[in-house]
């Protein structure tokens, strides 16, 4: 997979607001899953339409991967042939480039 310019998560604003407080960002899957799902720009849209339909008041993480501490790995889920980005432990803050409403984001999306 080439590099990206920038990988995005999606989140509930209550989560990145618990990774301020924390100083690193853990959110719901790190633990259970052993790493943090994340997409491309590219890939958003259809993110958001498969996990995340009818939530409101999500907000997207923009990351710098050349910044990322623990190790991004590029994996196609079980039966799907595109490849997704996984960071392999919490977020360090200083990789985020910044986090703007889900929203938002769809529409730079359309419209970049």
């Amino acid at each position: 997979m080439p590099p990206t310019p920038e990988i995005l998560h999606v989140t509930p604003p209550v989560g990145w607001e618990q990774a301020v407080a924390d100083g690193e960002y853990r959110g719901d899957t790190l633990a259970a899953e052993g790493f943090l799902h994340c997409c491309s720009p590219g890939q958003l849209a259809g993110v958001v339409s498969r996990y995340f339909r009818g939530r409101i008041g999500l907000v997207v993480v923009r990351i710098d991967p050349e910044k990322l501490k623990p190790p991004l790995r590029w994996e196609a889920p079980p039966g799907s042939g595109e490849a997704f980005p996984h960071v392999y432990g919490p977020l360090n803050l200083d990789a985020v480039v910044e986090v703007v409403p889900l929203e938002e984001a769809l529409r730079l999306r359309q419209n970049g």
